[in-house]
């Protein structure tokens, strides 16, 4: 897997350069719809078509270096939007927001790293409004989406966020003003694939982004439940791996289970509205979510060890920013 991830790393660029790819990563080679034990480099493409139709520089290589290619169709990936009542406590897996997003997912509560205080954690693009919001913002729970409102649902206010950085050059509109979820892989070729679409400014100018993720503090700390729904009490971290089984709890398709189908994944979302931002490092698996399960959290299924933060997906995969990165970047803990 280390000569997958080290030939990743050297051709992820190129192989984002080519106009139907979305993301790459480093797994083992699919066949027949079984995984093997060959590692690879997983490119996703938004559809496969005909190599016939595809020009030299279009084509995925067989190999990048020595290492065999896998070419999955994912469709076009998307940051998600749209439990739905209120809660109070309210659990991880439940609707949230800012004041001006629809909803997403209250992924966990979380520790301040400095201050041991508890915090609520989920998505920029949930609890931040893709980088609109200001520190002190109330956030909802539920989300407005939901039926909340400032008056009666206030949860918290915003603490901090990662911003995100999106590229230079607008891309291709999506079908709402925040970043929202899948839509259907038929619907977004008819609105967005196109010769223009080939030719954007970002494969000159990229800047990557490696997690999409914000913290609120709790109006009142006796309001947010350490556990999260059908999943229980979060007891440390873990490291994804390669077919681990995994469940998430969110708004929308409350507890589903898959497993890691890539790593160190390098993925272009679409955030709507002309935006598009890159991310690396990132973990993806088999379809888990829908629109408003953004900021759920990724759970080992073995055990009660957080593992990611989802944040983006398609109707054929889920994308989640490593937990050991919101960590880091957003100084926050998991009791364990």
């Amino acid at each position: 897997m280390e000569e997958a991830k080290a030939a990743k790393n050297q051709y992820k660029q190129e192989l984002m350069r080519k106009p139907n790819v979305v993301a790459v990563g480093a797994g083992y080679k699919i066949v027949g719809g079984q995984q093997t034990d060959v590692p690879c480099v997983i490119v996703f493409v938004r559809q496969k078509v005909a190599a016939e139709t595809l020009s030299r520089d279009q084509l995925v290589p067989e190999k990048v270096g020595e290492v065999p290619t896998d070419v999955v169709e994912s469709g076009e990936i998307f940051a998600h939007q749209s439990r739905t009542g209120k809660y109070r406590p309210a659990p991880g897996g439940v609707s949230v927001g800012h004041r001006r997003v629809t909803a997403g997912t209250l992924g966990a509560v979380v520790r301040d790293s400095n201050s041991g205080e508890r915090l609520i954690l989920s998505n920029n693009h949930v609890l931040a409004n893709s980088n609109s919001a200001s520190e002190g913002d109330i956030i909802l729970q539920p989300g407005s989406a939901d039926g909340g409102t400032a008056a009666n649902d206030a949860i918290g206010s915003l603490l901090r966020y990662q911003p995100i950085q999106f590229e230079t050059t607008p891309g291709p509109p999506g079908d709402c003003g925040q970043a929202n979820a899948f839509a259907s892989l038929g619907n977004f070729i008819a609105r967005t694939l196109g010769s223009e679409y080939r030719v954007y400014a970002y494969r000159v100018q990229q800047v990557v982004n490696l997690v999409d993720a914000a913290v609120a503090r709790p109006l009142n700390d006796r309001d947010i439940l350490d556990e999260i729904l059908e999943i229980g009490e979060v007891s440390g971290v873990e490291e994804a791996t390669i077919g681990m089984a995994v469940r998430k709890s969110g708004r929308t398709t409350s507890l589903t289970n898959g497993s890691i189908i890539a790593l160190d994944t390098m993925v272009t979302v679409n955030y709507g509205g002309g935006r598009n931002a890159i991310f690396d490092q990132q973990i993806v698996s088999g379809p888990m979510s829908q629109p408003g399960d953004s900021g759920s959290l990724l759970v080992d299924g073995d055990s009660q060890r957080a593992v990611g933060l989802l944040f983006a997906g398609s109707d054929q995969t889920t994308v989640y920013n490593p937990i050991g990165l919101v960590q880091d970047l957003l100084a926050v803990t998991f009791a364990s």
